[in-house]
């Protein structure tokens, strides 16, 4: 490989570690405090749905949904785009290092772009038909 190539990619791949971490860190820190409440409603009386029997019921407005399901599908937003972006750096990478001759693989990162894609179309699409018909 050619040392240009090689000087390339040390900053590429730290840029990616520095942001990778902070997501996980970022995950880890989240799952945390779940865990926390979690336990600490468990300990001020038995499960959510247990209490909500003796409160009356759930205490949201009529015709919102949870905010843990438009959490969940801003989530899946997020990582669509970061699959759709991380197969168009893949395939921008690859066909910069090895060109489009027969054999390339450059057409490798379409794998995490049409998954990427795909939940996009499932955040916009189907997850808001069920959303609005309930």
């Amino acid at each position: 490989m050619n040392p240009g190539v090689i000087g390339a990619f040390i900053p590429i791949v730290m840029f990616i570690s520095v942001f990778t971490f902070c997501h996980f860190r970022r995950w880890f820190g989240t799952r945390q405090k779940e865990r926390e409440a979690f336990y600490k409603s468990e300990t001020l009386g038995g499960s959510p749905s247990r209490r909500r029997g003796r409160q009356g019921g759930n205490r949201l407005a009529p015709g919102r949904g949870a905010p843990e399901a438009h959490q969940a599908r801003e989530g899946v937003k997020i990582g669509g785009v970061v699959c759709v972006g991380a197969g168009v750096g893949l395939t921008a990478l690859l066909l910069t290092l090895e060109g489009a001759r027969p054999g390339s693989p450059y057409m490798v990162g379409l794998i995490p772009a049409l998954v990427g894609v795909a939940l996009l179309v499932y955040v916009y699409k189907l997850a808001a038909r069920s959303s609005s018909s309930r």
